[in-house]
């Protein structure tokens, strides 16, 4: 008999041999990171088909090292022990695709083996489909028949769970089917396993699909099945390879079971982890913490003994409803705080209802909303008002602490701080495209280990060893509390740990701060979050000082919103329009999607219908359709975005006695291409340039990129590539280039090492390149050196073409005063853009970042939704130029990274100008970058905004950031 024992990071596999080598036995089971419980109870449910027979035993997996070092038991690696399975039981495989509870990995087997691997980030894996599975309230297997039904897909980060939490509950808010969103979440790890692990390697030949979500989800090996062109194959025990293998690897000597399961159930790691001090230090300490904050709350009145008129505040979060109903002076009346179901429309319409019936003596005199489904909300039930979050929060904690000057708010997936200075938000920062360390990331930890959040928070506080877990998110901290729990944590200790690091997460990663106690020494924390004591003990505890934590600071954000419907009721009079109970009776919501036909974005539209005729439409990036009163005709004269995609539009190709050359519109080609598309027109070529970015280009290169984390832009030239080739263009140019043109800004002019070297990995990862199907021209040469340039192309033109000396001079001379046109055109389109804003008296957003973000798939329209709040657009590079050189206190070598520092200095001096900086998604440059722009701005009395793009195109929390911003500015000048 040979038994193999897999034990993964979620889930436990066990198999027995007989000495044909026929499975006799299978096991599968969760074993909830009870390791060696799970163990010793699958193998004593084999004692009897092993008794009397020599055994053999080795284990494997992810999480079984740990257990075969510590009992001295035979150990086979989770790959080789697949590969061994496979080798016998499907020899005439060419990969191998496997995702388990955290693991994913894909092996190749023919030709060169080998084999790709998640690293610590459980993103694509059974764990996330559980994650986004419990965003929909279904479980995997509801999961999957729902998307047997999807009509459509929506685009969702899968680069892992609070990622694609950020893409799905904007979806879900905004009525969106869930079972266009279930396939979308199964798209998302097809995507994740061809882009994060093939890595531009191709999949193809016989493929295996292996792991429990390719076994059990029909839906997803179909989703693999479309994208790759092919029909993998799903084997009978495909739940067990791993298992299959480790018992054919199993060749020493025999075991003792019964030994064996005694060693199990007495297994003791003791106490292995890194602990840091207790939350507190006894139980009286608790008690005088919990005094203290008790103190502040709101002052409450019996609805039963008031009647008159009163005002609503709703606040719809990414993952739970708030509601607060006040009377005129601000005490309140009727609360609810509950999970929004991912219904916030059937949640107020049911609070709604209870409290007309309940208390029909009180009168609604007006309603406002906030929070991800403000729209939705205020669309359905006909409020008055609504108000952006930030606002809702200000208002709600001046009521506590006039002189309030810090505000951190940490809700179930987001976390918003300011700080305020002379009574006015001074600064604002919010969570980038990622949840980690909010409200849903403790909840998705105490529901995995079978408590609620309030039973969590309560266990942490009565740590005696809290395990220093640091800050890192849900994905990468599931790694650290399964270690933390085999080396012998106890829950409690787990639950303080984490508590910790969402505080550390707040301070360290979103506010950025150096010196928690520069904060502010007023400092009010709001959110669902803080009510956990042993967060807010964590923050007070960082912090060195202590802070105001209203009673119900889970429903600040209403009780803000119901402030400003009663303030505004009084300043500007307006009819009532809050649904009334009769017309609650007949409420009727029903969505739809359909693509607009507006114009080419063809953006994918959801449309939510109410009765009477009211509806919201959302998922579009202009106003053509949904809104044409507020629709800008002509773009260019608000945008420089729009300008200069006009101006490369209008770059026309024409025929030429040499042929076709292509030219991929993306990286620094975005601001190039006049000299390109110039010189080579001049030299008789017929210039094709790549299609405009869509969606689309990014899906044509996916396989190809070899990388997941480089930046978006880079991801899209494998796109732009591929289009070109589709195009049938026999050359393709696109030079590699450390130096940029000399634009005298900064201490040198190098490209970014991505836009300098990318050629170099197209060449490498797409086979059409590679193979010589087609010509590549990526040698080194710049712009920078304009006496050289000609040497130089006519040294790298020469070894295609019969190309002279003084012809490519002429068109090198050609393309400088190409590329100085429009630069030229840029700057005066800037001047008149600033002029048009100052008479229309609207504030003017310089939206500062490198060239190909103008590009409207990598922006994914943030100028257009900037021109819908009433935003001029302007870029760096259209005022750069009025400002000196002057040094700066970080290495400035990068011309991109010069112009931005320039166009800030200049913004310091403009009183109705704003820099909003766009940073690409895991480019580390930036990152210095920011930093030295934010200490520019604040010198003055500017707001430094910054936003995250990747490929992920919901732009909710961009919106929210924009009006934020510009509730801020309204404050001020109203202050003024």
């Amino acid at each position: 008999m040979k038994i193999g024992l897999d034990v993964g990071s979620t889930t436990m596999k066990c198999v027995v041999l007989d000495d044909m080598m026929q499975v006799l036995h299978t096991d599968y089971r969760r074993h909830y990171s009870q390791i060696a419980e799970t163990a010793c109870t699958m193998l004593t449910d084999i004692k009897e088909i092993c008794a009397g027979h020599p055994t053999k035993f080795a284990l494997s997996g992810s999480a079984g090292m740990g257990l075969a070092q510590n009992l001295n038991l035979p150990f086979v690696q989770e790959v080789y022990a697949t590969r061994i399975a496979i080798t016998r039981f499907l020899p005439h495989t060419d990969v191998v695709i496997e995702l388990g509870g955290e693991d994913a990995k894909i092996l190749f087997l023919s030709q060169n083996m080998e084999v790709r691997m998640n690293g610590t980030c459980a993103g694509g894996t059974g764990s996330f489909i559980d994650q986004m599975a419990s965003l929909l309230h279904v479980d995997q297997m509801e999961l999957n028949e729902l998307a047997k039904q999807a009509k459509q897909s929506y685009s969702i980060a899968s680069r892992c769970g609070v990622f694609a939490k950020s893409d799905i509950q904007p979806l879900v808010n905004q009525g969106a089917e869930k079972s266009d969103i279930s396939l979308s979440v199964l798209q998302s790890v097809v995507n994740q396993s061809i882009g994060g692990l093939a890595q531009g390697r191709p999949i193809k030949g016989q493929v295996v699909y292996l792991g429990g979500p390719l076994t059990f989800l029909s839906e997803l090996r179909k989703s693999f099945d479309k994208t790759l062109g092919l029909e993998g194959i799903c084997p009978e025990n495909s739940l067990y390879y791993v298992a299959l293998g480790t018992a054919l690897s199993a060749d020493e000597q025999d075991i003792k079971l019964d030994e064996l399961i005694f060693n199990l159930e007495h297994y003791d790691t003791g106490k292995a982890f890194t602990s840091i001090l207790p939350l507190f230090e006894d139980p009286e300490a608790y008690e005088a913490f919990k005094g203290r904050h008790a103190k502040a709350t709101l002052t409450k009145i019996d609805p039963t003994n008031y009647s008159g008129p009163a005002f609503l505040g709703v606040d719809a979060g990414s993952t739970t409803i708030k509601a607060c109903i006040i009377d005129p002076e601000g005490r309140l009346l009727y609360s609810r705080y509950e999970a929004n179901n991912g219904n916030p429309v059937q949640a107020i319409k049911e609070f709604l209802g209870n409290f007309y019936t309940s208390y029909p003596h009180i009168t609604i005199e007006k309603s406002c909303s906030t929070g991800y489904g403000e729209h939705l909300l205020q669309n359905a039930f006909a409020f008055e008002y609504s108000l952006v979050e930030t606002m809702a929060h200000y208002k709600s904690a001046k009521t506590f602490q006039r002189d309030v000057d810090f505000i951190i708010d940490i809700g179930g997936q987001d976390i918003k701080c300011f700080k305020i200075k002379d009574g006015t938000i001074d600064d604002i920062f919010l969570n980038e495209a990622c949840s980690s360390g909010c409200g849903s990331f403790l909840q998705t930890f105490s529901n995995a280990l079978g408590y609620s959040p309030q039973e969590a928070a309560a266990l942490a506080i009565k740590a005696k060893n809290p395990v220093d877990l640091g800050s890192r998110c849900t994905v990468f901290m599931n790694s650290s509390v399964k270690q933390a729990q085999k080396d012998g944590a106890s829950v409690s200790d787990i639950f303080a740990g984490l508590a910790i690091s969402v505080v550390k997460n707040a301070l360290y990663k979103v506010i950025r701060s150096t010196d928690p106690a520069m904060l502010g020494k007023h400092i009010v924390v709001q959110g669902g979050t803080f009510l956990n004591d042993a967060v807010l003990r964590s923050f007070e505890t960082e912090l060195g000082s202590e802070v105001i934590r209203i009673h119900e600071a889970g429903l600040m954000g209403a009780y803000g919103c119901a402030l400003h419907a009663r303030d505004q009721h009084h300043k500007v009079p307006q009819q009532r329009t809050t649904l009334s109970l009769t017309q609650l009776e007949h409420f009727t919501h029903r969505t739809k999607t359909t693509y607009c036909k507006g114009c080419t974005n063809n953006c994918l539209l959801t449309i939510n219908i109410f009765d009477e005729g009211r509806k919201l439409v959302s998922g579009n990036k202009c106003d053509r359709i949904v809104s044409p009163d507020t629709f800008i005709n002509n773009p260019e004269q608000l945008n420089i975005y729009a300008f200069k995609q006009q101006y490369f539009a209008h770059l026309k190709a024409r025929k030429g006695e040499r042929g076709k050359i292509g030219l991929p519109l993306q990286l620094n080609f975005y601001e190039q291409l006049p000299f390109w598309h110039t010189f080579f027109s001049h030299l008789g070529f017929e210039v094709v340039v790549s299609s405009p970015s869509t969606r689309e280009t990014y899906l044509k290169g996916q396989s190809t990129i070899s990388s997941d984390t480089i930046c978006y832009p880079a991801k899209l030239m494998h796109g732009h590539i591929k289009d070109l080739l589709e195009k049938q263009v026999p050359t393709i140019f696109y030079p590699c280039s450390s130096y940029n043109i000399d634009e005298e800004k900064g201490d040198n002019h190098f490209n970014c090492p991505v836009v300098a070297y990318y050629p170099e990995v197209l060449r490498h990862n797409i086979s059409e390149l590679e193979d010589g199907s087609v010509t590549f021209i990526s040698d080194y040469l710049s712009l920078a050196d304009r006496a050289f340039l000609p040497k130089r192309m006519h040294q790298v033109l020469s070894q295609y073409y019969p190309v002279k000396k003084q012809e490519i001079k002429a068109a090198v001379k050609a393309g400088y005063a190409s590329l100085e046109t429009y630069q030229k055109a840029i700057r005066e389109q800037g001047n008149l853009i600033i002029e048009q804003a100052r008479k229309r008296n609207w504030p003017i957003m310089v939206l500062a970042g490198r060239p190909y973000h103008a590009d409207a798939e990598v922006n994914h329209g943030i100028d257009g939704l900037l021109l819908q709040c009433s935003c001029a657009v302007i870029s760096e590079d259209a005022i750069a130029h009025l400002v000196e050189k002057q040094p700066r206190k970080v290495l400035n070598q990068w011309t991109y990274h010069a112009r931005m520092y320039d166009a800030a200095r200049y913004v310091t001096g403009q009183d109705d100008m704003q820099l909003i900086q766009l940073v690409s998604f895991g480019c580390g440059l930036d990152a210095v970058t920011s930093d030295e722009i934010r200490d520019i701005l604040r010198k003055t009395d500017k707001i430094y905004t910054q936003i995250k793009i990747d490929e992920i195109a919901n732009l909710g929390a961009v919106k929210i950031r924009i009006r934020s911003l510009l509730a801020a500015l309204q404050e001020a000048k109203e202050q003024r």
